[in-house]
Protein backbone atom coordinates (compact mmCIF):
# COMPACT_ATOMS: atom_id res chain seq x y z
CA UNK A 1 0.00 0.00 0.00
CA UNK A 2 1.36 3.70 -1.21
CA UNK A 3 2.20 5.61 1.73
CA UNK A 4 -0.17 8.85 1.86
CA UNK A 5 1.72 11.95 1.21
CA UNK A 6 0.43 15.43 2.68
CA UNK A 7 -0.05 18.60 0.86
CA UNK A 8 1.99 20.51 3.59
CA UNK A 9 4.90 17.92 2.24
CA UNK A 10 3.92 18.29 -1.42
CA UNK A 11 4.30 22.42 -1.01
CA UNK A 12 7.44 21.96 1.01
CA UNK A 13 8.82 19.47 -1.29
CA UNK A 14 7.73 21.74 -4.70
CA UNK A 15 9.33 24.88 -2.69
CA UNK A 16 12.44 23.36 -3.21
CA UNK A 17 12.26 22.83 -6.91
CA UNK A 18 10.59 26.45 -7.40
CA UNK A 19 7.12 25.54 -8.33
CA UNK A 20 5.35 26.40 -4.80
CA UNK A 21 3.27 28.58 -7.04
CA UNK A 22 1.98 25.77 -8.86
CA UNK A 23 0.64 24.04 -6.07
CA UNK A 24 -0.24 26.85 -3.78
CA UNK A 25 -3.47 27.85 -3.95
CA UNK A 26 -3.41 31.03 -6.03
CA UNK A 27 -5.87 33.57 -4.54
CA UNK A 28 -7.85 36.18 -6.72
CA UNK A 29 -7.25 35.00 -10.14
CA UNK A 30 -11.22 34.38 -10.66
CA UNK A 31 -12.02 37.90 -9.85
CA UNK A 32 -10.02 39.95 -12.63
CA UNK A 33 -13.04 42.44 -12.86
CA UNK A 34 -15.43 42.28 -15.87
CA UNK A 35 -15.95 46.04 -16.78
CA UNK A 36 -19.33 45.40 -17.46
CA UNK A 37 -21.33 48.50 -19.05
CA UNK A 38 -17.76 49.77 -21.50
CA UNK A 39 -18.21 49.71 -24.97
CA UNK A 40 -16.12 47.17 -25.06
CA UNK A 41 -18.20 44.75 -23.01
CA UNK A 42 -21.29 46.00 -24.67
CA UNK A 43 -19.68 45.36 -28.35
CA UNK A 44 -18.78 41.64 -26.88
CA UNK A 45 -21.96 40.54 -26.42
CA UNK A 46 -23.05 40.87 -29.56
CA UNK A 47 -22.01 37.51 -31.65
CA UNK A 48 -19.56 35.87 -32.57
CA UNK A 49 -18.41 33.13 -35.61
CA UNK A 50 -14.65 31.97 -35.84
CA UNK A 51 -15.81 32.17 -39.67
CA UNK A 52 -12.92 34.96 -39.48
CA UNK A 53 -10.28 32.75 -39.65
CA UNK A 54 -8.55 30.91 -43.20
CA UNK A 55 -9.17 27.52 -43.83
CA UNK A 56 -7.02 27.20 -47.78
CA UNK A 57 -3.51 28.69 -48.20
CA UNK A 58 -2.19 28.75 -50.82
CA UNK A 59 1.53 30.74 -50.90
CA UNK A 60 4.91 30.77 -53.58
CA UNK A 61 7.69 31.89 -51.20
CA UNK A 62 6.15 34.52 -49.32
CA UNK A 63 3.12 35.39 -51.67
CA UNK A 64 -0.21 34.81 -52.28
CA UNK A 65 -0.31 35.12 -55.75
CA UNK A 66 -3.74 33.78 -56.27
CA UNK A 67 -5.69 36.11 -54.51
CA UNK A 68 -4.21 39.14 -52.16
CA UNK A 69 -4.49 42.92 -51.70
CA UNK A 70 -3.64 45.79 -49.02
CA UNK A 71 -5.52 49.10 -47.67
CA UNK A 72 -4.58 52.20 -48.45
CA UNK A 73 -4.19 53.53 -44.84
CA UNK A 74 -3.29 51.66 -41.65
CA UNK A 75 -5.76 53.17 -39.97
CA UNK A 76 -8.90 55.00 -40.17
CA UNK A 77 -11.86 57.23 -38.23
CA UNK A 78 -15.33 56.49 -38.86
CA UNK A 79 -16.62 58.59 -41.72
CA UNK A 80 -13.52 58.45 -43.25
CA UNK A 81 -12.86 56.30 -46.57
CA UNK A 82 -10.40 53.55 -46.78
CA UNK A 83 -9.08 52.21 -50.60
CA UNK A 84 -9.06 48.26 -50.83
CA UNK A 85 -6.84 47.12 -53.96
CA UNK A 86 -6.87 43.28 -55.02
CA UNK A 87 -4.95 41.34 -56.83
CA UNK A 88 -5.95 37.71 -58.69
CA UNK A 89 -3.83 35.58 -60.83
CA UNK A 90 -6.70 35.37 -63.37
CA UNK A 91 -10.01 37.48 -63.96
CA UNK A 92 -12.39 36.31 -60.74
CA UNK A 93 -14.92 37.49 -58.90
CA UNK A 94 -13.30 38.92 -55.27
CA UNK A 95 -15.94 39.04 -51.95
CA UNK A 96 -14.45 41.00 -48.72
CA UNK A 97 -16.10 39.25 -45.55
CA UNK A 98 -15.04 42.08 -42.62
CA UNK A 99 -14.18 40.95 -39.15
CA UNK A 100 -13.53 42.72 -35.67
CA UNK A 101 -11.62 41.05 -33.61
CA UNK A 102 -11.80 40.50 -30.15
CA UNK A 103 -13.43 38.06 -27.89
CA UNK A 104 -17.11 37.63 -28.54
CA UNK A 105 -18.05 34.14 -26.27
CA UNK A 106 -14.75 32.94 -27.17
CA UNK A 107 -15.44 33.22 -30.77
CA UNK A 108 -12.46 35.93 -31.30
CA UNK A 109 -14.20 37.99 -33.89
CA UNK A 110 -17.57 39.44 -34.87
CA UNK A 111 -18.73 39.36 -39.03
CA UNK A 112 -19.47 43.40 -39.63
CA UNK A 113 -19.97 43.41 -43.09
CA UNK A 114 -19.81 41.77 -46.74
CA UNK A 115 -17.81 43.92 -50.09
CA UNK A 116 -18.78 43.02 -52.88
CA UNK A 117 -18.20 40.51 -55.14
CA UNK A 118 -15.95 42.66 -57.72
CA UNK A 119 -14.57 41.50 -60.78
CA UNK A 120 -10.71 41.63 -60.41
CA UNK A 121 -7.95 41.02 -62.84
CA UNK A 122 -4.49 40.29 -62.55
CA UNK A 123 -2.45 43.78 -61.53
CA UNK A 124 1.42 44.33 -62.28
CA UNK A 125 4.29 43.51 -59.76
CA UNK A 126 5.93 47.02 -59.22
CA UNK A 127 9.42 47.19 -60.91
CA UNK A 128 12.47 47.39 -58.25
CA UNK A 129 12.91 51.19 -57.43
CA UNK A 130 15.76 53.37 -56.25
CA UNK A 131 16.47 51.43 -52.18
CA UNK A 132 14.95 48.50 -53.25
CA UNK A 133 11.48 49.89 -53.07
CA UNK A 134 8.51 47.55 -54.55
CA UNK A 135 5.71 50.13 -54.38
CA UNK A 136 2.11 48.99 -55.82
CA UNK A 137 0.66 51.23 -57.92
CA UNK A 138 -2.99 48.92 -58.23
CA UNK A 139 -6.23 49.99 -59.52
CA UNK A 140 -8.77 50.29 -56.41
CA UNK A 141 -11.03 47.39 -56.55
CA UNK A 142 -13.36 49.31 -54.13
CA UNK A 143 -13.40 52.25 -51.62
CA UNK A 144 -15.24 51.64 -47.97
CA UNK A 145 -16.68 54.55 -45.97
CA UNK A 146 -16.27 53.61 -42.15
CA UNK A 147 -19.39 53.25 -40.89
CA UNK A 148 -20.26 55.60 -37.38
CA UNK A 149 -21.18 52.24 -35.56
CA UNK A 150 -18.24 50.60 -36.19
CA UNK A 151 -16.18 50.41 -32.60
CA UNK A 152 -12.25 51.15 -32.72
CA UNK A 153 -10.13 47.80 -33.10
CA UNK A 154 -8.26 45.27 -35.57
CA UNK A 155 -10.35 44.84 -38.37
CA UNK A 156 -9.55 42.09 -40.77
CA UNK A 157 -10.77 41.67 -44.23
CA UNK A 158 -11.15 38.20 -45.34
CA UNK A 159 -10.81 37.89 -48.67
CA UNK A 160 -12.20 34.54 -50.98
CA UNK A 161 -13.41 34.60 -54.67
CA UNK A 162 -15.44 32.46 -57.02
CA UNK A 163 -11.97 30.76 -59.46
CA UNK A 164 -10.93 28.19 -56.26
CA UNK A 165 -11.18 27.68 -53.29
CA UNK A 166 -7.81 30.00 -51.38
CA UNK A 167 -8.01 32.93 -49.14
CA UNK A 168 -6.01 35.44 -47.77
CA UNK A 169 -6.57 38.74 -45.33
CA UNK A 170 -6.21 42.68 -45.77
CA UNK A 171 -5.94 44.77 -42.35
CA UNK A 172 -6.89 47.93 -41.02
CA UNK A 173 -7.85 49.77 -37.61
CA UNK A 174 -10.39 51.55 -37.18
CA UNK A 175 -9.68 54.38 -34.66
CA UNK A 176 -11.49 57.18 -32.52
CA UNK A 177 -10.60 60.17 -30.37
CA UNK A 178 -13.00 59.28 -27.35
CA UNK A 179 -11.52 58.99 -24.02
CA UNK A 180 -10.48 55.47 -23.02
CA UNK A 181 -8.90 53.63 -20.08
CA UNK A 182 -6.64 51.88 -22.53
CA UNK A 183 -4.55 52.13 -25.52
CA UNK A 184 -3.28 49.38 -27.74
CA UNK A 185 -0.97 50.12 -30.47
CA UNK A 186 -0.10 47.78 -33.15
CA UNK A 187 3.03 47.17 -34.21
CA UNK A 188 2.21 47.84 -37.96
CA UNK A 189 5.64 49.79 -38.66
CA UNK A 190 7.83 46.48 -37.50
CA UNK A 191 4.88 44.53 -39.64
CA UNK A 192 6.27 46.12 -42.30
CA UNK A 193 10.01 46.17 -41.92
CA UNK A 194 9.58 42.09 -41.66
CA UNK A 195 7.37 42.22 -45.21
CA UNK A 196 9.05 39.97 -47.43
CA UNK A 197 6.40 40.67 -49.85
CA UNK A 198 6.92 39.78 -53.33
CA UNK A 199 9.61 37.45 -52.31
CA UNK A 200 12.85 39.23 -50.57
CA UNK A 201 12.07 42.87 -50.26
CA UNK A 202 12.01 43.12 -46.64
CA UNK A 203 14.15 45.44 -44.59
CA UNK A 204 16.47 43.12 -44.00
CA UNK A 205 17.30 42.21 -47.58
CA UNK A 206 20.11 43.94 -49.34
CA UNK A 207 22.22 44.54 -52.60
CA UNK A 208 25.49 43.15 -51.67
CA UNK A 209 28.63 44.54 -50.53
CA UNK A 210 25.64 46.80 -48.20
CA UNK A 211 25.23 45.40 -44.99
CA UNK A 212 21.52 43.98 -44.25
CA UNK A 213 20.49 46.24 -41.57
CA UNK A 214 21.65 49.42 -43.21
CA UNK A 215 19.45 52.65 -43.86
CA UNK A 216 19.51 51.53 -47.93
CA UNK A 217 16.53 49.48 -48.20
CA UNK A 218 12.66 51.33 -48.36
CA UNK A 219 9.59 49.20 -47.92
CA UNK A 220 6.14 50.54 -48.68
CA UNK A 221 3.00 50.25 -47.12
CA UNK A 222 1.64 49.99 -50.69
CA UNK A 223 1.97 46.38 -51.26
CA UNK A 224 0.48 43.66 -49.38
CA UNK A 225 1.26 41.90 -46.63
CA UNK A 226 3.40 38.50 -47.39
CA UNK A 227 3.76 35.19 -45.21
CA UNK A 228 5.68 35.96 -42.14
CA UNK A 229 8.94 35.36 -42.75
CA UNK A 230 10.40 33.82 -38.92
CA UNK A 231 9.98 32.11 -35.66
CA UNK A 232 6.60 30.24 -36.48
CA UNK A 233 5.13 28.59 -39.38
CA UNK A 234 1.99 30.65 -39.46
CA UNK A 235 -0.36 30.32 -42.65
CA UNK A 236 -3.54 31.42 -41.18
CA UNK A 237 -1.97 34.92 -40.80
CA UNK A 238 -1.59 35.80 -44.57
CA UNK A 239 -1.98 38.78 -45.03
CA UNK A 240 -2.63 40.54 -41.74
CA UNK A 241 0.90 41.39 -41.10
CA UNK A 242 2.36 40.13 -37.72
CA UNK A 243 -1.20 40.74 -35.69
CA UNK A 244 -2.52 37.45 -35.33
CA UNK A 245 0.86 36.16 -34.41
CA UNK A 246 2.20 38.84 -31.26
CA UNK A 247 -0.56 40.95 -30.79
CA UNK A 248 -4.34 39.22 -30.54
CA UNK A 249 -4.00 37.51 -27.41
CA UNK A 250 -3.85 40.28 -25.35
CA UNK A 251 -6.76 41.93 -27.35
CA UNK A 252 -8.81 38.75 -27.18
CA UNK A 253 -8.08 39.39 -23.18
CA UNK A 254 -8.50 42.77 -22.44
CA UNK A 255 -12.03 42.78 -24.66
CA UNK A 256 -12.74 39.27 -22.64
CA UNK A 257 -12.85 41.05 -19.37
CA UNK A 258 -14.55 44.18 -21.18
CA UNK A 259 -11.28 46.84 -20.09
CA UNK A 260 -12.27 49.83 -21.65
CA UNK A 261 -9.85 49.57 -24.84
CA UNK A 262 -9.25 52.34 -27.42
CA UNK A 263 -6.96 50.85 -30.93
CA UNK A 264 -4.18 52.69 -32.59
CA UNK A 265 -1.31 52.25 -35.53
CA UNK A 266 2.59 52.90 -34.62
CA UNK A 267 1.83 55.83 -37.19
CA UNK A 268 -0.63 57.21 -34.75
CA UNK A 269 2.05 57.30 -32.05
CA UNK A 270 3.96 59.25 -34.83
CA UNK A 271 1.31 61.73 -35.98
CA UNK A 272 -1.18 62.49 -32.95
CA UNK A 273 0.90 63.04 -29.90
CA UNK A 274 -2.48 64.70 -28.54
CA UNK A 275 -3.82 61.17 -28.87
CA UNK A 276 -2.02 59.69 -25.92
CA UNK A 277 -3.79 62.22 -23.50
CA UNK A 278 -7.23 60.99 -23.93
CA UNK A 279 -6.05 57.65 -22.24
CA UNK A 280 -4.98 56.25 -19.02
CA UNK A 281 -2.64 53.69 -20.09
CA UNK A 282 -0.36 53.06 -23.49
CA UNK A 283 0.24 49.38 -24.29
CA UNK A 284 3.57 48.68 -26.59
CA UNK A 285 2.61 44.53 -27.73
CA UNK A 286 4.64 42.07 -28.79
CA UNK A 287 7.09 42.42 -31.29
CA UNK A 288 7.38 46.60 -31.66
CA UNK A 289 10.44 46.96 -33.09
CA UNK A 290 10.65 50.01 -35.39
CA UNK A 291 9.72 53.47 -33.93
CA UNK A 292 10.17 57.34 -35.40
CA UNK A 293 12.05 59.64 -32.76
CA UNK A 294 8.89 61.58 -32.79
CA UNK A 295 7.14 58.46 -31.51
CA UNK A 296 9.69 58.09 -28.89
CA UNK A 297 9.67 62.09 -27.64
CA UNK A 298 5.54 61.92 -28.31
CA UNK A 299 5.29 58.75 -25.66
CA UNK A 300 8.03 59.64 -23.26
CA UNK A 301 6.65 63.38 -22.97
CA UNK A 302 3.36 62.10 -22.19
CA UNK A 303 4.60 59.68 -19.38
CA UNK A 304 6.21 62.74 -18.05
CA UNK A 305 2.63 64.42 -18.37
CA UNK A 306 1.15 61.55 -16.30
CA UNK A 307 0.30 58.81 -19.00
CA UNK A 308 1.06 55.04 -17.30
CA UNK A 309 2.66 52.19 -20.25
CA UNK A 310 3.62 49.02 -20.42
CA UNK A 311 5.94 47.33 -22.87
CA UNK A 312 4.06 43.78 -23.17
CA UNK A 313 6.66 43.16 -25.94
CA UNK A 314 10.46 42.10 -26.60
CA UNK A 315 13.05 43.66 -28.54
CA UNK A 316 10.87 47.53 -28.72
CA UNK A 317 12.21 50.56 -30.10
CA UNK A 318 15.53 49.14 -30.89
CA UNK A 319 15.63 50.78 -34.67
CA UNK A 320 15.25 54.17 -35.46
CA UNK A 321 12.72 54.79 -38.94
CA UNK A 322 11.96 57.69 -40.81
CA UNK A 323 8.87 58.04 -42.65
CA UNK A 324 7.52 59.78 -45.89
CA UNK A 325 5.13 59.75 -48.67
CA UNK A 326 4.64 57.50 -51.53
CA UNK A 327 6.81 58.38 -54.30
CA UNK A 328 6.60 57.75 -58.33
CA UNK A 329 8.99 55.59 -59.93
CA UNK A 330 10.27 56.82 -63.14
CA UNK A 331 8.66 53.97 -65.51
CA UNK A 332 9.93 55.65 -68.51
CA UNK A 333 13.97 55.22 -67.13
CA UNK A 334 12.55 50.94 -67.71
CA UNK A 335 14.55 49.32 -69.89
CA UNK A 336 14.14 45.72 -68.95
CA UNK A 337 10.74 44.14 -68.37
CA UNK A 338 8.91 45.34 -65.49
CA UNK A 339 9.58 43.54 -62.42
CA UNK A 340 13.77 43.00 -63.03
CA UNK A 341 16.33 45.24 -61.97
CA UNK A 342 18.27 47.69 -64.20
CA UNK A 343 21.82 45.93 -65.72
CA UNK A 344 24.53 46.71 -63.29
CA UNK A 345 22.32 46.43 -60.32
CA UNK A 346 20.77 50.00 -60.57
CA UNK A 347 17.18 50.70 -59.36
CA UNK A 348 14.70 53.06 -60.99
CA UNK A 349 15.05 56.44 -59.60
CA UNK A 350 12.11 58.44 -57.80
CA UNK A 351 9.95 61.33 -58.84
CA UNK A 352 8.89 63.33 -56.08
CA UNK A 353 6.92 62.64 -53.32
CA UNK A 354 3.58 62.54 -54.97
CA UNK A 355 1.20 61.29 -51.79
CA UNK A 356 -1.10 63.20 -49.52
CA UNK A 357 -0.48 60.11 -46.58
CA UNK A 358 3.29 61.54 -45.79
CA UNK A 359 3.68 58.03 -43.74
CA UNK A 360 3.74 55.08 -46.37
CA UNK A 361 7.48 54.20 -46.95
CA UNK A 362 9.61 53.69 -44.11
CA UNK A 363 13.55 53.16 -43.96
CA UNK A 364 15.95 52.80 -40.44
CA UNK A 365 18.21 55.45 -40.06
CA UNK A 366 20.13 54.33 -36.79
CA UNK A 367 20.21 52.43 -33.49
CA UNK A 368 18.15 53.98 -30.50
CA UNK A 369 20.77 54.09 -27.69
CA UNK A 370 23.47 53.79 -29.89
CA UNK A 371 25.48 50.21 -30.93
CA UNK A 372 26.90 47.96 -28.07
CA UNK A 373 29.94 47.17 -28.11
CA UNK A 374 29.15 43.30 -29.17
CA UNK A 375 26.60 44.65 -31.73
CA UNK A 376 29.43 47.43 -33.69
CA UNK A 377 31.50 43.12 -33.75
CA UNK A 378 28.99 41.88 -36.41
CA UNK A 379 29.50 43.85 -39.01
CA UNK A 380 25.84 43.49 -40.36
CA UNK A 381 24.76 46.79 -39.15
CA UNK A 382 25.13 50.26 -40.64
CA UNK A 383 26.86 52.87 -41.31
CA UNK A 384 24.51 55.38 -40.53
CA UNK A 385 24.52 59.45 -40.08
CA UNK A 386 24.15 59.63 -36.75
CA UNK A 387 24.61 57.15 -33.89
CA UNK A 388 23.80 59.59 -30.63
CA UNK A 389 19.79 58.24 -30.28
CA UNK A 390 18.60 58.28 -26.94
CA UNK A 391 18.67 54.88 -25.54
CA UNK A 392 15.07 53.19 -25.79
CA UNK A 393 15.88 51.98 -21.97
CA UNK A 394 15.13 55.89 -20.75
CA UNK A 395 11.42 54.95 -21.84
CA UNK A 396 10.84 51.39 -21.18
CA UNK A 397 13.28 50.27 -18.36
CA UNK A 398 15.56 48.35 -20.48
CA UNK A 399 16.74 47.90 -23.56
CA UNK A 400 17.16 44.61 -26.73
CA UNK A 401 20.26 42.92 -25.64
CA UNK A 402 22.56 41.00 -27.81
CA UNK A 403 22.54 38.23 -28.45
CA UNK A 404 19.16 39.58 -29.25
CA UNK A 405 17.24 35.99 -29.09
CA UNK A 406 17.06 33.14 -26.99
CA UNK A 407 14.23 31.29 -24.19
CA UNK A 408 14.37 31.57 -21.04
CA UNK A 409 12.00 31.11 -17.80
CA UNK A 410 10.43 34.35 -16.51
CA UNK A 411 11.81 34.33 -13.01
CA UNK A 412 10.60 36.46 -9.77
CA UNK A 413 13.44 38.65 -8.66
CA UNK A 414 10.88 40.71 -6.16
CA UNK A 415 7.94 38.97 -5.05
CA UNK A 416 7.24 41.83 -2.55
CA UNK A 417 6.50 44.38 -5.60
CA UNK A 418 2.83 45.15 -5.36
CA UNK A 419 2.53 43.69 -8.83
CA UNK A 420 2.99 40.15 -7.60
CA UNK A 421 -0.16 41.00 -5.33
CA UNK A 422 -2.30 37.96 -4.82
CA UNK A 423 -0.21 35.53 -7.61
CA UNK A 424 1.26 33.56 -4.26
CA UNK A 425 4.54 33.78 -5.75
CA UNK A 426 7.86 33.85 -4.32
CA UNK A 427 11.81 34.69 -5.21
CA UNK A 428 12.94 32.06 -7.67
CA UNK A 429 9.22 30.99 -9.00
CA UNK A 430 9.35 30.81 -12.54
CA UNK A 431 6.36 30.99 -15.33
CA UNK A 432 8.13 28.39 -17.87
CA UNK A 433 8.94 29.47 -21.37
CA UNK A 434 7.95 32.63 -20.63
CA UNK A 435 10.77 34.60 -22.13
CA UNK A 436 11.64 34.75 -25.67
CA UNK A 437 12.12 35.08 -28.81
CA UNK A 438 13.36 38.33 -27.98
CA UNK A 439 13.83 40.42 -24.54
CA UNK A 440 15.05 43.27 -22.78
CA UNK A 441 17.51 43.69 -20.18
CA UNK A 442 19.89 46.73 -19.14
CA UNK A 443 17.87 48.36 -16.84
CA UNK A 444 17.78 52.04 -16.98
CA UNK A 445 19.08 54.03 -13.54
CA UNK A 446 15.47 55.87 -13.00
CA UNK A 447 14.75 57.01 -10.05
CA UNK A 448 12.88 54.09 -8.40
CA UNK A 449 13.40 51.76 -11.11
CA UNK A 450 13.20 47.95 -9.67
CA UNK A 451 13.80 44.62 -11.14
CA UNK A 452 10.81 42.22 -10.43
CA UNK A 453 11.92 39.43 -12.97
CA UNK A 454 15.20 38.63 -14.46
CA UNK A 455 17.92 35.47 -15.66
CA UNK A 456 19.23 34.43 -18.47
CA UNK A 457 18.62 33.53 -22.00
CA UNK A 458 19.93 30.86 -24.07
CA UNK A 459 19.55 30.40 -27.70
CA UNK A 460 19.96 28.00 -30.27
CA UNK A 461 24.02 28.26 -30.51
CA UNK A 462 24.11 27.89 -26.59
CA UNK A 463 25.19 31.77 -26.25
CA UNK A 464 24.07 32.98 -23.35
CA UNK A 465 22.07 37.16 -22.61
CA UNK A 466 20.00 38.32 -19.75
CA UNK A 467 16.52 39.86 -19.05
CA UNK A 468 15.44 42.14 -17.02
CA UNK A 469 11.63 42.48 -16.46
CA UNK A 470 11.04 46.39 -14.52
CA UNK A 471 8.52 48.80 -13.02
CA UNK A 472 9.50 52.30 -12.41
CA UNK A 473 7.11 55.54 -11.46
CA UNK A 474 6.32 58.22 -13.50
CA UNK A 475 6.24 61.85 -12.06
CA UNK A 476 2.68 62.28 -11.75
CA UNK A 477 1.57 58.90 -9.61
CA UNK A 478 1.78 57.18 -13.20
CA UNK A 479 4.21 53.78 -13.41
CA UNK A 480 5.80 52.31 -16.57
CA UNK A 481 6.06 48.61 -16.48
CA UNK A 482 8.73 46.11 -18.93
CA UNK A 483 7.48 42.63 -19.35
CA UNK A 484 10.63 42.25 -20.93
CA UNK A 485 9.41 39.58 -23.63
CA UNK A 486 7.89 39.24 -27.04
CA UNK A 487 5.88 36.25 -25.61
CA UNK A 488 4.02 38.07 -22.79
CA UNK A 489 0.66 38.02 -24.58
CA UNK A 490 0.52 33.57 -24.36
CA UNK A 491 0.62 33.85 -20.93
CA UNK A 492 -2.90 35.64 -21.10
CA UNK A 493 -4.85 34.41 -23.51
CA UNK A 494 -4.43 31.62 -26.88
CA UNK A 495 -7.68 32.36 -28.99
CA UNK A 496 -9.05 30.08 -31.58
CA UNK A 497 -6.37 29.62 -34.41
CA UNK A 498 -3.25 30.99 -32.27
CA UNK A 499 -0.26 28.92 -32.70
CA UNK A 500 2.31 29.45 -30.03
CA UNK A 501 5.61 29.56 -31.03
CA UNK A 502 8.46 27.45 -30.53
CA UNK A 503 12.07 29.07 -31.16
CA UNK A 504 15.35 28.46 -29.72
CA UNK A 505 14.53 25.47 -28.29
CA UNK A 506 12.06 27.04 -25.80
CA UNK A 507 8.33 27.62 -25.86
CA UNK A 508 5.89 29.53 -23.75
CA UNK A 509 3.29 27.29 -21.69
CA UNK A 510 -0.14 29.39 -23.36
CA UNK A 511 -2.31 31.06 -20.58
CA UNK A 512 -1.26 31.49 -17.02
CA UNK A 513 -3.54 33.03 -14.24
CA UNK A 514 0.34 34.19 -12.66
CA UNK A 515 0.62 36.48 -16.29
CA UNK A 516 -3.19 37.34 -16.44
CA UNK A 517 -2.84 38.46 -12.68
CA UNK A 518 0.50 40.60 -13.17
CA UNK A 519 -0.95 42.32 -15.56
CA UNK A 520 -4.47 42.58 -13.96
CA UNK A 521 -2.78 43.99 -10.82
CA UNK A 522 -0.73 46.60 -13.06
CA UNK A 523 -3.57 48.18 -14.98
CA UNK A 524 -5.41 48.46 -11.74
CA UNK A 525 -2.42 50.09 -10.19
CA UNK A 526 -3.12 52.99 -13.61
CA UNK A 527 -6.57 53.55 -12.19
CA UNK A 528 -7.89 50.52 -14.34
Amino acid sequence: MKKKISRRKLIKDAAHAGLAATLMPLSGFADISQKKGSLIATENEKPGTTDWQLTFIKTEQFRSKLIEGYCSKTSVRSGETLDIFLNAASQTDIVIDIYRMGYYGGKGGRFVKRLGPFSVSPQAVPPIAENRLRQCDWKTATSLSIPKEWLSGVYLGKLSCSAHRYESYIIFIVRDDRKADIMFQTSDTTWQAYNKWPDTYSLYDSDPPQQPLSARTWVSFDRPYGKYPQVVDQPLSQGSGEFLLWEYSLCYWLEKHGYDVTYCSNIDTHADPAGLDRVKCFLSVGHDEYWTLKMFENVKSAVARGLNAAFLSGNSLMWVIDMQGSVNVDISALDVPSGLSKSGGERLPLKPDASPDPNRIIHRIGRFGGFSEAEKGLGIMGPFERDDWPNENTLIGARTMYPFNGSADWIVSKPDHWIFEGTGMKKGDRIPGLVGWEHHGDPAKIPGLEVVAEGTTTNSGEQKSYYTATVYPGPKDNWVFNAATIYWSFGLAVPPGVITPNSHFGRPHGEDERVQRITANFLKRCGI
